[in-house]
């Protein structure tokens, strides 16, 4: 972090800039020149998980574009965490972050000759099985991504204390 004098308040150190390093071996930067949209909703994570308070909404759309693997499982437990004492919704393709939800909606667009209609569905405990199935393989029928879904589930869900 640096912080600046403005020309127009010299003393007043109220010119605040978040920098970091987005690789290794790479000099820090302010956060709006370095970081990608998915780094940017990573740390608005972060900050939301170290600083109190809060609004009781909060809203992260694809806060784990770029990740995969452990660190996906590591953004799911944190929006675990920042969902305990407010509302969290996410937008996310990764079964890793989707298994800690509370609540799995699937959003898809339907089409006719007519028109295109977005439709939400709240998955069941067998429904997101399936869902978190297609989104590992693609295949929701195949029974290796759904024991691996099953798997995850059980996971995230020892993770929250459930």
């Amino acid at each position: 972090m640096a912080v600046d004098d403005r020309p127009d308040a010299p003393g007043a150190g109220d010119d605040v800039e978040i920098r970091l390093s987005t690789n290794p071996g790479s000099p820090l930067g302010g956060l709006s020149k370095v970081a990608s949209g998915g780094e940017l909703s990573r740390v608005m994570l972060a900050l939301r998980l170290v600083l109190s308070g809060g609004p009781d909404v909060m809203v992260f759309d694809e806060v784990d574009a770029g990740i995969g693997g452990e660190a996906a499982t590591a953004v799911g437990a944190a929006l675990a965490r920042l969902a305990v004492d407010r509302q969290v919704l996410v937008v996310t393709h990764l079964p890793q972050v989707a298994a800690f939800a509370d609540q799995q909606l699937l959003v898809s667009k339907r089409a006719d000759d007519d028109a295109t209609v977005t439709v939400v569905e709240q998955l069941g405990d067998d429904d997101r099985v399936i869902e978190l199935s297609r989104m590992m393989t693609g295949r929701p029928d195949s029974s290796t991504a759904r024991d691996h879904a099953e798997e995850l589930l059980a996971t995230s869900a020892r993770r929250r204390g459930r």
